[in-house]
């Protein structure tokens, strides 16, 4: 068993329910959650879209709640002024030009305001089963200390992910990955000595020599 693939069977023994935390009841909620979960929590996009999407939970009902409106509800939310915007325009788009239904591919997910390749990666591994690996700051992270990546850009990072990781398994690893990254393999002291993924863990050898 190769490095990647043993570090994949690790995760799935250590993250058995690793799931998208976005709370969403069809693929438009999940597309609005994660326009909003940029820069922000998972936790703080559910307490906001709790109420938001009593009011506004198609595209229609946005667009007529309107961006001043909008912003009252996302507030709490980094970048809500333009995220606001996005998400007036994304739902005005989705009604003009896929009769108010989510598209499936990333090239139409991406021509929407505010959907970039992490935003339509998870929507489409979530919603319609599509394969990919959605790269946000805890899969990037992680994709360096345990050697899956060295590049910077996260397009890159997503193409070295997709080269080591069986396509099966893509949309898993995803959820894995930022769960390994929220729990355990944390931004700013990291649980490495919990961690059994160490022995595999670029991040954690660095640890040690710099020890020794």
């Amino acid at each position: 068993m190769n490095k990647y693939k043993a570090i994949i069977e690790i995760l799935k023994e250590m993250y058995p329910d690793a799931t998208c935390e976005l709370n969403h009841n069809t693929p438009y909620e999940l597309l609005v959650a994660t326009i909003l979960s940029a820069q922000s929590t998972d936790k703080r996009v559910n307490i906001v879209t709790k109420d938001l999407f009593k009011v506004a939970d198609t595209p229609e009902k946005m667009v007529k709640l309107g961006e001043e409106k909008l912003k009252e509800y996302i507030r709490t939310i980094g970048f809500f002024n333009t995220k606001s915007k996005n998400l007036i325009s994304m739902s005005r788009d989705l009604i003009q030009k896929y009769n108010s239904e989510v598209p499936k591919t990333m090239e139409e997910l991406t021509s929407l305001a505010g959907v970039g390749r992490k935003t339509a990666n998870v929507v489409m591994s979530n919603c319609f089963k599509v394969p990919a690996i959605a790269v946000d700051t805890h899969v990037f992270r992680l994709a360096h200390r345990l050697g899956f990546s060295a590049q910077e850009d996260v397009y890159k990072v997503e193409m070295d992910l997709q080269k080591k990781i069986a396509k099966k398994d893509w949309t898993l690893a995803h959820h894995m990955l930022i769960f390994h990254g929220r729990y355990t393999c944390k931004a700013k002291n990291p649980l490495c000595e919990e961690c059994n993924l160490k022995e595999y863990c670029l991040y954690y050898k660095n640890l040690l020599k710099k020890k020794s």
